[in-house]
């Protein structure tokens, strides 16, 4: 149908198609919501469970006869289920990129396709990863630094909420920061920057790794490092990949949609 079809159809027709897309919006989002409580009922029985294992990076360097503490009455309710929560959200967050992603898939070309699914797999597992090394490699570093440079007569009993926010805040921060390898392929493949101008930015990149390392970290060479390292292979993967998935750009064939007009013209 041309342009000049549509405009000669009745207005109710040509607002369906809007009011279909709002309707297929609205299922998919109940749908990523539905996963997210279904996910969120399983694991609330074990929200105290789950906060204990947040919690024992800090716990297991904390001085003997000490503990963690609740400064506020509906703290030991809030902070697990606050946890649970994000927990939740952040396992269904393949469900809900596969949700986002059946809603806009149809209006990409083929090339795009054929990118954005490794991207999307990609990013998730790298978000993941960013989380993982958070927890196992940075957290017992920070929490070991900071308890050991208190003054001795200082007992050191973190507030239960203080203590999810900080971790939390961090595990978003490494998350985003193990997103390097996909910020940079996006930056190759939109035209925004080329391999050899970020290759040539590499001196620059190392020092900004290496400074948001300080300020993330403790002030001591093994935690910032242990930041500024990855993030900077990280880096030389994204450029990789740019130098090996972005070759050139796509011919008009690969430019047609999956789908042809219904009228047959492209």
């Amino acid at each position: 149908m041309n342009d000049s079809q549509r405009d000669n159809l009745p207005e109710q027709d040509q607002e369906q198609p809007l009011v279909s897309h709002l309707i297929e919006l609205r299922q998919r989002l109940i749908r990523a919501i539905l996963a997210i409580l279904l996910i969120f009922l399983g694991l609330f029985y074990f929200a105290n469970d789950l906060y204990e294992y947040l919690s024992a990076p800090l716990t297991a360097l904390l001085p003997a006869g000490t503990s963690m503490i609740a400064t506020d009455v509906t703290s030991p309710f809030f902070a697990p289920f606050k946890l649970t929560l994000m927990l939740s959200v952040c396992l269904a967050m393949p469900l809900v990129l596969h949700q986002a992603w059946g809603f806009i898939a149809p209006g990409l070309y083929k090339h795009e396709k054929r990118l954005a699914v490794p991207l999307l797999v990609s990013s998730i597992f790298l978000f993941y990863s960013g989380i993982a090394f958070a927890y196992f490699v940075v957290f017992p570093l920070i929490f070991g630094f900071f308890t050991s440079v208190g003054p001795e007569n200082v007992a050191v009993m973190t507030d239960i909420s203080s203590y999810l926010n900080f971790v939390l805040k961090l595990f978003f921060a490494f998350g985003i920061v193990f997103e390097i390898p996909i910020a940079t392929l996006l930056l190759i493949w939109s035209g925004a920057a080329s391999v050899e101008s970020l290759a040539s930015k590499r001196a620059y990149v190392v020092v900004g790794c290496f400074v948001l390392g300080m300020l993330l970290t403790p002030p001591d060479v093994i935690s910032q490092s242990l930041l500024a390292l990855p993030m900077w292979l990280l880096f030389e993967l994204g450029i990789v990949l740019g130098r090996i998935l972005v070759r050139r750009e796509p011919d008009e064939a690969e430019m047609d949609y999956d789908h042809t007009p219904e009228d047959g013209q492209h």
